[in-house]
Formats: structure tokens, C-alpha cells, sequence
């Protein structure tokens, strides 16, 4: 057989392929590294020094970190975003999962459910914190008029934080219902055809066909839920701005009371960095737990 002079070494393609890569990876590389990892170094090194808005007097150490151990306005935050978490994060699945069916189910009218249940998640939080707002008037609140109360929810110290839950998980379950929406069309229709001939009906095929099928989309869910949960402060700081007294006053609204109106910049940065490690080690925890229950099923 007569060599090909004209296919290049297979050292020069795989050359050749690396460079392609390294040109296509290196614009998000390069965003990652300015708007990402540089501000969170810096981000670091701020929450080791005892600095305000405008100067930076030296270098504590861990003298922060010290401090917020001790903070109880630090934890009762924290516990407010606990709670606003263990709120949403089962709702938004559970239901973000009974919307895919529906939609699923109701061919005829599949694009028109589609679109009614995903369209609060394409508003603006300033749009959607209105709307909430509205509802919730203790006077004139569709809320109130249905239930035939007067109550003032958002300055209710039971309800408050229940009500914002309920506003975040109206605005955010169509994307939770988009990705249940491709898993189940990712199932093969052979499977539930063939379930039906064994005789096979409704709750029986979701139990041992869909649900299994799904599980990988469920732990999904149930992540992203968890991060965006957690990250939660636009609802609370236009709805009720932390109160009634404190009671929805959330960690990343602590962090920016702490900077911009007690102008304690370091204080705040140590807040940060303390509570990005704690939604990391949630996230890897959940994470692993979805991965141990996958092996222990197989």
C-alpha cells in the first residue's frame, strides 16, 4: 500500500486539535478568570483585612472570621436562609415535576400550558415582587378579598417569610418544569408500550418507568433549587427589606447591610467567603448523596 503524503503526522493533527480546543476554551477561560476567580481572590484577601468602602487600614488575619463565629446577627441570617430553603427546594421539584406531566398529558393543549406555566420565570424580580406586592395588600390583596381577611402577610412575623417562598416558587418553577419536560421526553415510548401490554396503567408506569427514568433530572432539580434558594436576597429586600423584625433578613442581605450601610467591607467579605463555603459543601454533600443512592440502587 502507497503511504498517503498527503494525510498530515498524527503528532501535527493532534496538534492541530489541541490549538482548536485551547481557541475555543480560552474566551470562557478568560471570563472566568477576570469576573470570576481574580474577584474572588480578591474577595479573600479583603475578608483578612479590616477595610471600609473607601480605604483599608492593615492586614488581621483571621480576626473576621473570629468574629462572625461569635456574630448571632450572622446566624440567625443564616437560619432565615435555611428556612427559606427547606421552603422552596421540595415545592419547586414536586411541582416543577406535576407541570412536565400535565404538559405531557394535555397534547392538545400542550404549547398553551407550556408557555402560561414558564412565563412568571421570564419576569424581572422588580415585575414580580409588584405583582406579589399587590396580591398581598392587606386592603385591597386578591389574596385577602378570596380568603376574606384583612391581614398584613408581608408584616406578619409567621408569614412573611412563608409568603415570599410562595411568590419565588409561583416565579421560578418553569425552569425546574423545562427540565422535567426533556426527561420525559427522553424516555422511550417502547417502554411504556410494552408496559401496556403487560397491562400496565397510570400510576403503575409512573412508578417503574418514569420515576426511575427521572431520578437523574430529580437530583438536578433538586441542586440548582438548593443554590438559588440559598442565594436568595432581591424578593426579601424589596418585599419586606429583612423585617418584620429580622425575620426575613436573609445572609446575603446581612452582607450587604454589613458593606454598604455599616461600610464594614472586610466584616462583609468574610461574610461572603464563609457563606460560599457553606453553598459549596451543601451542593458537593447533596451531590453525594444522589450519587451513593444511584450506586446503591444499581
Amino acid at each position: 500500500m502507497k503511504p498517503n503524503f498527503h494525510s498530515p503526522p498524527a503528532g501535527a493533527r493532534a496538534r492541530r486539535e489541541n490549538l482548536a480546543a485551547a481557541m475555543l476554551l480560552a474566551p470562557f477561560a478568560l471570563v472566568f478568570l477576570l469576573f470570576f476567580l481574580v474577584p474572588a481572590l480578591q474577595t479573600l484577601y479583603l475578608s483578612l483585612t479590616e477595610s471600609s468602602l473607601t480605604r483599608t487600614s492593615g492586614f488581621v488575619g483571621l480576626a473576621n472570621y473570629a468574629t462572625l463565629v461569635q456574630d448571632p446577627g450572622f446566624w440567625a441570617s443564616l437560619g432565615n436562609t435555611f428556612y427559606f430553603a427547606l421552603l422552596t427546594v421540595i415545592p419547586l421539584t414536586a411541582l416543577g415535576l406535576v407541570m412536565a406531566l400535565l404538559v405531557e398529558h394535555f397534547t392538545r393543549a400542550r404549547s398553551w400550558l407550556q408557555g402560561a406555566f414558564f412565563l412568571p420565570f421570564v419576569l424581572p424580580i422588580s415585575v414580580m415582587t409588584l405583582i406579589a406586592d399587590w396580591m398581598l395588600q392587606p386592603s385591597s390583596g386578591i389574596v385577602n378579598h378570596l380568603l376574606g381577611t384583612q391581614r398584613a402577610w408581608l408584616a406578619d412575623l409567621h408569614w412573611a417569610m412563608p409568603m415570599v417562598a410562595i411568590g419565588t416558587i409561583w416565579w421560578t418553577v418553569g425552569f425546574n418544569m423545562l427540565m422535567f419536560i426533556a426527561g420525559l421526553r427522553n424516555i422511550p415510548v417502547d417502554l411504556y408500550e410494552a408496559a401496556a401490554l403487560d397491562g400496565a396503567r397510570g400510576f403503575t408506569l409512573f412508578r417503574h418507568i418514569t420515576w426511575p427514568a427521572l431520578r437523574p433530572v430529580v437530583g438536578t432539580a433538586v441542586l440548582l433549587s438548593l443554590i438559588a434558594s440559598l442565594k436568595i436576597f432581591g424578593q426579601t429586600y424589596i418585599l419586606t427589606t429583612g423585617g418584620p423584625f429580622n425575620t426575613t433578613r436573609v445572609t446575603l442581605h446581612y452582607m450587604y447591610e454589613t458593606a454598604f450601610t455599616q461600610s464594614d467591607a472586610g466584616y462583609a467579605a468574610a461574610i461572603a467567603m464563609a457563606f460560599v463555603a457553606i453553598v459549596i459543601a451543601l451542593s458537593l454533600l447533596q451531590g453525594g448523596l444522589v450519587r451513593w443512592s444511584a450506586r446503591k440502587r444499581a
